[in-house]
């Protein structure tokens, strides 16, 4: 590897057990002391109960100013290894024919490490703008940290030129990816013994037609668009993923409750599918049921979300990282990262990191060691480029 710097930062990083459940503090503040030891500015911005944290961090300009520039973004926690079958201890770097293996290896403790390791001849580089890391926690369920970050440094009115999400991408660029919106909804009947079916309300039938209702929304998109050819799926999706209800098989459910997401195309406003479903639930549904039990109710609770993401082609940041990277190809994907909640607070941005997004959230995740010594030559390019 080019930069033995950078299979040691990997290796302490993969160490830390940041699976979203858990806090990442201890990884947070490893990364803070030691850019501080190089002089670095390090703030830290926790979560509102203190158990977790995102770290910001600047390298200044030769001139010592702070605003502008670049910044390098990734999320700390990792999904986790529960019923996984791992050939090797997935919070131990293993090495095997040319790949690294451990859990966020790909996604995305790998770029970080990349970068982490690079901090002295970045700040050794006679550079006219500022380099930036946006470390931030619990992406995986939500990009519930980066907002908190994001805010913080609009509050202290701090300027970014650009952001380079360093999410799984083969180090090619990507342009645009779908929002993804998570719900909970919860269905209230009224229970009775199923022989007396006219004194109870039947919630997990009620909450049937609405699960059909979402796939006939979803169906709908998939015949009538819009459509986007450059995503794999082309088209906004709609699906529900969990289900629960019921206590006995002669008896109506009460309550049933089910999870379902949506993943909208970019310039599809999530709030109005939202409404779609939520139309249904108080113009059909609900009068429906309460011909049967007068306190029906149908509750919904969003879970999770994060913005769809649609990089301008003509931004400084863009035409940066297609220089560097030599690839003008246009590239969508349906996955979601944080590089929308940076387009929403107005830094112009690109994902492109190291590893393919095919080896993340599975058992014996690896990134090649090819990829990580091109994510270091990439880097290195970008911070002469500054």
């Amino acid at each position: 590897m080019s930069t033995p710097n950078t299979r040691s930062w990997l290796q302490t990083l993969v160490a830390f057990d940041t699976t979203s459940r858990n806090s990442n503090l201890n990884l947070i503040e490893h990364v803070r002391d030691a850019l501080m030891a190089q002089g670095v500015q390090v703030q830290l911005f926790k979560s509102p109960d203190g158990a977790k944290s995102n770290l910001f961090a600047t390298l200044p300009a030769h001139d010592g100013s702070t605003q502008g520039g670049i910044v390098l973004s990734g999320h700390t926690d990792v999904v986790p290894v529960d019923g996984q079958q791992w050939d090797t201890n997935p919070f131990a770097l293993t090495e095997r024919d040319g790949k690294l293996y451990g859990r966020g290896t790909c996604d995305m403790k790998g770029f970080i490490a990349a970068g982490l390791a690079l901090v002295p001849e970045f700040l050794a580089m006679p550079r006219s703008k500022p380099l930036h890391f946006a470390l931030s926690y619990d992406e995986e369920v939500g990009c519930v940290g980066a907002p908190i970050m994001l805010a913080q440094l609009k509050l202290q009115g701090q300027h970014l030129d650009g952001c380079i999400v360093g999410e799984p991408t083969s180090m090619q660029p990507v342009v645009a990816h779908k929002g993804i919106n998570v719900w909970r909804c919860r269905v209230h009947g009224k229970a009775a013994h199923s022989s007396l079916t006219p004194r109870g309300s039947n919630a997990i039938e009620y909450a049937a037609r609405l699960i059909c209702r979402i796939r006939d929304l979803a169906d709908a998109f998939k015949a009538n668009g819009p459509y986007d050819r450059f995503f794999d799926v082309p088209y906004t999706t709609m699906t529900t993923n969990q289900i629960r209800g019921g206590i006995a098989v002669n008896t109506l459910p009460e309550l049933c409750e089910f999870a379902y997401e949506f993943r909208n195309l970019p310039g599809i406003a999530p709030e109005g599918i939202q409404q779609q479903v939520e139309a249904y639930v108080q113009q059909e549904l609900l009068p429906r049921m309460r011909q049967e039990f007068a306190d029906a109710r149908i509750e919904f609770e969003s879970l999770a979300g994060a913005p769809s993401f649609d990089a301008a082609e003509g931004e400084a940041i863009s035409e940066l990282v297609r220089a560097l990277t030599g690839d003008r190809a246009q590239r969508k994907v349906a996955y979601a990262t944080e590089a929308g909640l940076f387009q929403q607070a107005g830094v112009p941005t690109v994902v492109c990191g190291p590893g393919a997004i095919s080896e993340a959230h599975k058992a014996n995740e690896y990134v090649d060691i090819a990829q990580l010594e091109h994510c270091e030559h990439f880097l290195r390019k970008l911070g002469q480029s500054l």
